[in-house]
């Protein structure tokens, strides 16, 4: 039951597959589905189905058939009726799901069901209860002609997909929870009401962003830092060239991109080196040689070697292909961010890097207004940034190409993606930027547009208390005043984006509804901004993180496997589920994820009243031949293993399993989700995914992440929202 047909091939072709006409029908079954919706929840009782053919039970209410529940207020039962048996009588009826009393069976006579059809004056259900109360539940009813190699593709999906829990029986999706009465939840597994008392402090490295303004976190800029020993990095003595950005972007030797929408030489560079990707420590290595189409592994360029993101899956391999079909200028990406003030680009900057870098791509973030601030002061007043102010504009334009040119720099020593943070408010400066980049870097401007009055108003009074171009301001008010008049003298020239490739967010803070406008946006890692812009918002909200209670494997020393917890794993899930009760007692729309392992299911179980969801992308790392060894017998049994995973633990890949690359290309998704989410979401899962995930949050270097602690019987707190990511520990047992 609760199966689906399927119109799709055996290679997964999204294409329809048309029907035949009703006169060639030969050999396939009808499949009905039966739907119920009632949005006045009525949690105790449980719509079934009965009637007079065995197809759907029997008369007697004992036998009918229980119907599932698909959302809050939708129940639904799904069935493929035989041959010869296309007429049904049967009725609706009101149960509690394990006991046959109270039944409230339907009102009305009994319903045909002819060739898959409902009467026009049946698409409604009312029932009577003891109370007198009347309930009506809407129906639906649909039906269609599928081949017996359909259902069987599509009992197979729901076999391996949608299933209870194998283990336990546990639901993969279980909602509202009721519950539990009795001891479960007692003062032996009890919390202090203070959940302060178990406040352990974060480590040096937390992810405490949000106590830090964020251009502060940006790159540092190397071309206005001298070095000791005196070099052309020096400022003294510098000559920057600016762009004369009045000039049409245009030149006789390069031709427009229609794919991309970028300005590309017509001929590559000879200087165009073969490819790599790190495959895993002991894996080939994949090569194409510059001079011909045969691969080998000799004579890699260092920036061709850097270029590539430390990556595993559909990231090495979009990497692969763009290095090996993509013109010189596309190996690299500067996403231009465009936007007035206090409308939360440097903050959606400082985002999307973090993402990137946690994908494995080689980004940094580059604020022009740390470079204004270095070069001209931190209190230039709203004068300086008037259009009709020449000296100033000038200093500005310099600044920025100074950045750009830093960026270009980087790019060439092997960094992949650029963050370009400034208004970039007008089309002399687009202009100016873009021939900067010319044959150098594929530019994408990304433009941040709020429309929403009160948010604009917090973000500007957050920049005054955080920007360091009012920390020597003492009046708040005084502030306050001179920023409203810069972002007035930035509101008078301010040209939306139309030319180029571009991103627009417009009205995306809040995270309810907004829109995403792109254009002339093509390729792989192009596609995965736009796809995480999509998702992404500024709502406070926490995200819980935490290991499951000590397993029986935990005990023995063993890694992997599918054992269950341990008594003080026992007493953990009491605690977790006692806190997380306290924690999020007016979070109702909270909810719990898992893995699909039982560890994290059984740690999960007392805690009620909030919907459980288990992730496969949640598992434990996948030992493959090694599961369920300790580190000990791996050193004595597989020696070359245990080496190659001391050398490189970030790449190295258990034989038939996993290596920390691969298990976060599969976490991608939940990262998405966790973006998108509105509401808390306590995530319980294993040590190496939630490195992982936390290495994400904290935004760690991706070689780090095997080692982060991660230690039982602690929950991590993240808190995401406008400031940033905050992160404070609770340790609940030893």
């Amino acid at each position: 039951m609760g199966t689906a047909s399927s119109t799709q091939t055996d290679g997964g072709s999204d294409e329809t597959v048309d029907r035949p006409d009703d006169d060639d029908q030969s050999g396939r079954q009808l499949y009905v589905s039966l739907k119920m919706e009632n949005r006045k929840l009525t949690a105790h009782l449980v719509p079934h189905v009965y009637g007079s053919l065995l197809l759907v039970g029997s008369w007697e209410s004992s036998k009918a058939l229980s119907m599932e529940r698909e959302s809050v207020s939708m129940w639904e039962l799904s069935f493929v009726v035989p041959p010869n048996h296309e007429t049904l009588d049967f009725k609706f009826l009101l149960k509690p799901k394990d006991s046959d009393v109270p039944c409230f069976v339907e009102e009305g006579p009994s319903r045909l069901l002819i060739g898959g059809a409902l009467g026009e004056d049946a698409r409604h259900a009312l029932f009577k209860l003891d109370s007198g109360e009347v309930l009506e539940y809407q129906v639906f009813v649909k039906a269609d002609r599928v081949s017996p190699f359909d259902l069987a593709a599509s009992w197979r999906a729901y076999q391996e997909n949608f299933r209870p829990s194998a283990v336990r029986g546990i639901p993969d999706v279980s909602i509202n929870s009721a519950p539990q009465t009795g001891g479960e939840n007692g003062s032996s597994a009890g919390l202090e009401l203070d959940l302060e008392h178990y406040v352990v402090p974060a480590p040096s490295t937390s992810a405490n962003s949000a106590h830090v303004y964020a251009a502060n976190n940006t790159e540092n800029p190397r071309s206005l830092t001298s070095v000791s020993d005196g070099s052309s990095n020096s400022t003294k003595g510098m000559e920057v060239i600016v762009p004369d950005p009045s000039k049409v972007f245009h030149s006789s030797g390069m031709v427009e991109s229609k794919s991309v929408g970028t300005f590309s030489p017509l001929q590559r560079h000879d200087s165009q080196r073969g490819n790599s990707v790190d495959r895993g420590v002991g894996s080939p290595r994949l090569v194409r040689s510059s001079s011909s189409n045969i691969f080998s592994g000799d004579n890699l360029g260092s920036s061709t070697k850097n270029s590539m993101p430390a990556a595993a899956g559909a990231v090495a391999a979009a990497a692969v292909a763009d290095q090996m079909l993509g013109l010189k200028e596309d190996r690299h990406l500067a996403i231009v961010l465009v936007g007035l003030p206090a409308r939360g680009k440097t903050f959606t900057a400082a985002k999307l890097t973090r993402y990137l870098r946690w994908l494995g791509h080689d980004t940094k973030h580059f604020n022009v207004g740390k470079y204004r601030r270095l070069k001209h002061g931190a209190n230039q007043s709203a004068d300086f940034f008037r259009a009709d102010n020449p000296e100033g504009m000038e200093a500005r334009d310099e600044v920025a190409a100074l950045a750009f040119e830093d960026m270009l720099s980087w790019m060439h020593e092997g960094g992949q993606v650029g963050i370009f943070d400034a208004t970039n408010s007008n089309r002399r400066r687009r202009n100016m930027l873009m021939k900067l980049a010319e044959g150098e870097c594929k530019i994408i401007f990304l433009e941040t547009i709020c429309n929403d009055v009160n948010i604009i108003e917090k973000n500007i009074r957050l920049k005054i208390q955080q920007s360091p171009d009012y920390a020597e301001e003492p009046d708040f008010e005084a502030g306050l005043v001179d920023f409203k008049n810069r972002l007035a003298n930035y509101e008078k020239v301010y040209e939306p984006v139309g030319e180029g490739s571009y991103i627009k967010m417009i009205d995306k803070v809040s995270g309810h509804g907004g829109q995403i406008q792109v254009n002339n946006i093509s390729g792989y890692l192009p596609g995965r901004i736009v796809f995480f812009l999509v998702n992404t918002h500024l709502t406070p909200r926490p995200i819980l993180l935490t290991r499951h209670g000590e397993s029986q494997d935990n005990v023995r020393g063993r890694i992997g496997g599918d054992a269950a917890i341990s008594e003080a794993g026992e007493l953990y899930s009491k605690k977790l589920a006692n806190f997380v009760e306290k924690r999020l007692k007016s979070e109702r729309a909270a909810s719990i994820w898992t893995s699909t392992l039982q560890r994290t299911i059984l740690t999960a179980s007392p805690i009620v009243g909030f919907p459980k969801v288990q992730w496969r992308a949640l598992d434990e790392i996948n030992a493959g031949v090694c599961d369920g060894m300790t580190y000990e017998e791996i050193k004595k049994n597989r020696p070359e293993e245990y080496e190659s995973r001391q050398k490189d633990k970030l790449r190295y890949r258990y034989p038939r399993g996993e290596s920390y690359l691969d298990v976060i290309q599969r976490l991608e998704p939940v990262i998405i989700e966790l973006e998108r989410q509105r509401a808390p979401v306590v995530v319980i899962s294993h040590q190496a995914v939630l490195r992982a995930l936390y290495a994400y949050f904290a935004d760690r270097p991706l070689k780090e992440v095997p080692h982060i602690e991660m230690p039982l019987h602690t929950i991590i707190e993240i808190q995401m929202g406008v400031t940033g990511v905050q992160e404070k520990r609770y340790k609940l047992m030893d």
